[in-house]
């Protein structure tokens, strides 16, 4: 094994490690690992960067396009359910229909595009028909799987592989050289799905399933026992103060779904809603973190407290850091950071427009450069310069602070009373410094000073807390405690069931950004005017509180708001509506036009006019001149990430080539099955490739065996193209886990899906279309000597 051998395997084993642990993203690592290659000499500049000029990934990005096109012009939407209607009312008859369409469109539109295309329509028939969606929608999925390997452009994995043979010096595969076999293959693993198949599929019964009223969502959600009522007294300290300075909603994680007042009740109140005695607040959510929240008002304010005061002062230490661009903290909110476990310190305040936002800071996402207020012990404090996230750290004199920060005015003390039900709880429960911004400085317990307290620390009766906030936030807790509960909910409020307040069943589009954000950090009441009453994961409601989930591709999410703001959702290419609002059916008069120009790209590749990838752009120029879909559009339906993903693991397959890495590994299959012909080890580099599609994406995966798969048929004396179909198929089939491809995590959510699902029906699936490919090789792709 040359130095060259090892330093390329070498970066293709850590690649390998950080694509399975998704410590970094795909497209990242892709991207180290072409620099890697470079700045290690295994590859110049210029294979560098071909594989953003490779013509596989420009058919990958304009094939994006004309799928857009197609959808936006409502051709795709106008087959679907067309088809759709074929089905009747009878299971078989539908998983038949469903995956049958799913297969012919996906063979010639995006896969991801088309499972997200007919999400909805399957849904919608899930509930027309009374058939559980969990019998139907993954069966869509793998349609569009096996519909990709139908032909050249049917999914990535095919490209890179005729992409391949063209850099090994071979002829590229034709258009539909995929449809012999891929054709068959799909055929067999539709009537596998619909005749066993199906027995293996969950039969998960939701309320979804059967009709769409809002009483079946917020059974579904388990909204029902999660509402209740607040009354505010007459005379509350809560009087006059708005909504948001009462901090209801944030402090609890409450939804304000209506104010009651003088008779009349208006629905997902303003925040600057001024509240007065009398008034009536519905409210959706977990009563027991209301409860919890309000035994805070027992504290009492100590109103001699300087000498507590001084005592910590000598102990804890403000400064002032800058956040370098490295920092793992960049992008996060404040809350997530945890300064307080990462650093050992608090952070006070963070510099916005010039000055020092003290308030409201646990959603704050901090950026790079961004100066960040910070206080803890002395010893704390000075070793902030030895981490790399911070640079220039200030320290702060007690007159600064006071001239800048008004710190003197912003610290209290408070005692707990010796019966209070805050005695044996920890201070992390509390949630204080989320929502009030209160930081418990120290802790004053039996002559004993404890400074700068973790969040593990336990309370006792009598103790004496200092506290850094605005003492009239107290007040506010005092008026939660004055709140009178009524969880028995009078019938005449049907402000769920109003054309004012609706429900809607939505999921996210596999192309969205929003996924991996948490909940608080998006803020739908700011973004979009409506609420997020509850999200259905992996078959089970997540009654943990929002703010702090991160929202996953397949979420099914329950939305809450008038009607009008729901349904502009139906636009928003975020999102997914699963649930009918009387949404305006897509424009369909350029659905001709769109059509006849998928067919001319078809067309002048089948009649050797233009190679697949200058007919692909070119069509997806005159999907945007002849008005099918504007710019912003297309380049909103490309998935760069996939295409970054690509073009940066070109360049390894190949270093793989020149270095010798290819052959190294080559010889080691050859080692263990070259004895046994060239068909077990094509049998064995298609199962390795199956198996590595649970763990590497399937784009990634093609650029590594590639060129082992064209050094091993070599070392064969065979031509590789048997092979290469064989990778291609193997790649393509990804149907073991919901991981394996974006089409499966689509349908988890809305079908109510568990990991062990997708292996009892995918694994099956799998052995049938390698047996069946396995059969049809020999016959459909003989080998031929080299």
């Amino acid at each position: 094994m040359t130095p060259d051998i090892l330093l390329v395997l070498g970066i293709l084993v850590v690649s390998l490690i950080l694509f399975i642990s998704e410590v970094i993203r795909m497209d990242v690592v892709a991207l180290l690992v072409l620099g890697s290659l470079y700045i290690a000499q295994q590859i110049d500049v210029n294979q560098a960067f071909a594989g953003f000029s490779n013509t596989a990934v420009i058919t990958v990005w304009a094939m994006f396009i004309l799928s857009e096109g197609l959808t936006r012009t409502g051709i795709a939407d106008i087959i679907g359910r067309q088809v759709m209607r074929l089905g009747g009312n009878s299971e078989v008859t539908l998983i038949f229909v469903i995956m049958v369409t799913g297969a012919v469109l996906s063979a010639f539109m995006n896969n991801i595009g088309v499972a997200a295309l007919m999400l909805p329509v399957v849904v919608e028939v899930a509930r027309r028909t009374g058939v559980a969606a969990s019998r139907l929608l993954m069966p869509l999925a793998y349609s569009t799987l096996l519909g990709g390997l139908m032909t050249l452009i049917g999914t990535p994995p095919n490209l890179l592989i005729s992409e391949s043979l063209v850099l090994g010096g071979y002829e590229p595969f034709a258009l539909f050289d995929f449809t012999p076999l891929g054709g068959v293959v799909m055929i067999i693993g539709v009537l596998f799905v619909v005749i066993g198949g199906r027995f293996l599929l969950p039969k998960i019964e939701s309320p979804r399933d059967k009709h769409v009223s809002q009483r079946s969502l917020r059974a579904q959600y388990k909204l029902q026992e999660r509402t209740f009522m607040l009354h505010v007294p007459m005379h509350s300290v809560l009087v006059g103060k708005t909504l948001a300075e009462t901090r209801i909603g944030a402090s609890t994680g409450l939804i304000i779904l209506s104010l009651l007042r003088d008779g009349r009740n208006e629905t997902l109140p303003r925040r600057q809603t001024v509240i007065r005695g009398g008034d009536g607040l519905l409210v959706q959510g977990r009563i027991d973190q209301f409860r919890e929240l309000r035994r805070w008002s027992d504290l009492l304010i100590e109103r001699e407290s300087s000498v507590l005061k001084s005592m910590v002062a000598s102990k804890v230490v403000y400064a002032s850091v800058v956040i370098t661009e490295g920092s793992a903290t960049v992008s996060e909110l404040i809350r997530h950071v945890a300064f307080r476990t990462r650093f050992d310190v608090a952070v006070v305040g963070i510099m916005r427009k010039g000055q020092y936002r003290l308030t409201n800071l646990a959603y704050v996402p901090i950026k790079a450069g961004d100066r960040v207020l910070v206080q803890g012990e002395s010893e704390s404090i000075a070793q902030l310069e030895k981490f790399s996230d911070f640079q220039d750290v200030q320290l702060y004199s007690p007159e600064q602070l006071h001239e800048t920060h008004q710190t003197d005015e912003r610290m209290f003390v408070v005692k707990i009373p010796k019966d209070s039900d805050l005695a044996g709880e920890t201070l992390k429960k509390s949630r204080l410094a989320d929502v009030f911004d209160f930081r418990v400085l120290a802790i004053f317990r039996d002559g004993e000073l404890m400074t700068m307290p973790r969040g593990d620390e336990v309370l006792l009766g009598r103790d004496l807390l200092l506290i850094e906030g605005q003492q009239s936030d107290l007040n506010v807790l005092r008026g939660m405690q004055e709140l009178e509960i009524d969880t028995k909910v009078p019938g005449n409020l049907g402000s769920l069931e109003s054309e004012r307040l609706t429900l809607m069943d939505a999921t996210l589009d596999p192309r969205t950004s929003l996924a991996g954000k948490t909940v608080g950090e998006l803020n739908f009441r700011e973004r979009y005017g409506i609420e997020l009453a509850g999200i259905w994961r992996e078959g089970e409601t997540i009654s943990t509180e929002f703010a702090d989930e991160r929202l996953q591709i397949g979420d099914a999410l329950l939305l809450l708001g008038p009607r009008d703001r729901l349904q502009l959702l139906s636009s928003d290419s975020d999102f997914l509506v699963l649930t009918p609002l009387g949404q305006k059916p897509p424009d369909t008069r350029r659905a001709p036009l769109a059509a006849l120009i998928m067919a001319a790209v078809i067309g002048s590749v089948m009649l050797g006019y233009a190679p697949i990838s200058i007919a692909a752009v070119i069509g997806g120029t005159i999907m945007v001149l002849s008005g099918c879909l504007n710019m912003e559009q297309a380049y909103r339906s490309i998935d760069w990430r996939a295409i970054f993903l690509i073009a940066g693991m070109l360049p390894l397959g190949t270093a793989m080539q020149e270095s010798g890495a290819a052959t190294y590994l080559a010889n080691q299959v050859m080692t263990l099955l070259g004895d046994a012909g060239p068909w077990p080890v094509i049998m064995g580099l298609y199962i390795l490739t199956a198996m590595a599609t649970m763990i590497i994406p399937t784009a990634a995966l093609v650029v590594l065996m590639s060129p082992i798969v064209l050094s091993a048929m070599s070392d064969m004396g065979v031509q590789p193209e048997t092979a290469m179909m064989a990778v291609a198929m193997a790649a393509s089939a990804s149907f073991t886990s919901p991981i394996s491809h974006p089409a499966n995590i689509l349908v988890m959510g809305p079908g109510g899906y568990r990991f062990v699902d997708y292996l009892k029906v995918g694994v099956p699936l799998t052995i049938v279309v390698f047996i069946a490919v396995m059969v049809l090789l020999p016959i459909l792709w003989p080998l031929v000597p080299a």
